[in-house]
């Protein structure tokens, strides 16, 4: 099964797939975690474009994703989670990310990323302040 937690920087993404990846068994992938595949970024893409066609069908497989561009790469038959969480807990959780420091530029990014997926289509969406990840299991376990 290949599972895609997608969401805005600090919201809750990498606690979730903590939790999905030990109740499945997967593989966690990060970001950019897939350059690591090949020498080359390009040859690295195939690669990895190729492993989450296997993970559809195959070892679990879940792909964390925070920008919109690897969005593309995921093919059909992939379960979309869409983590969420209100402005001011990204601000909170980013600024003790920084050591209790959230410089103006980046409180201007994190305002102008908010809600970037919002319309996207998405198999489940998750509350990544309140939301139950034992609920969430519950309810991929009756997928499969």
């Amino acid at each position: 099964m290949l599972i895609a937690i997608i969401g805005e920087n600090c919201s809750g993404k990498s606690t979730l797939a903590k939790a999905l990846a030990a109740h499945f068994s997967s593989e966690v992938v990060s970001g950019k975690d897939w350059l690591r595949m090949a020498k080359s970024e390009s040859e690295a893409s195939v690669l990895f474009r190729k492993k989450l066609q296997d993970a559809v069908c195959g070892a679990n497989l879940i792909y964390i994703i925070s920008e919109t561009g690897p969005l593309a790469w995921l093919p059909e038959g992939t379960v979309r989670i869409l983590v969420t969480a209100d402005l001011e807990t990204i601000k909170q959780r980013f600024r003790a990310r920084l050591h209790g420091n959230l410089p103006a530029p980046v409180e201007r990014m994190l305002e102008q990323k908010h809600g970037t997926f919002d319309d996207g289509q998405y198999d489940f969406r998750y509350d990544g302040v309140n939301g139950d990840p034992e609920a969430l299991i519950a309810a991929l376990e009756m997928r499969l």
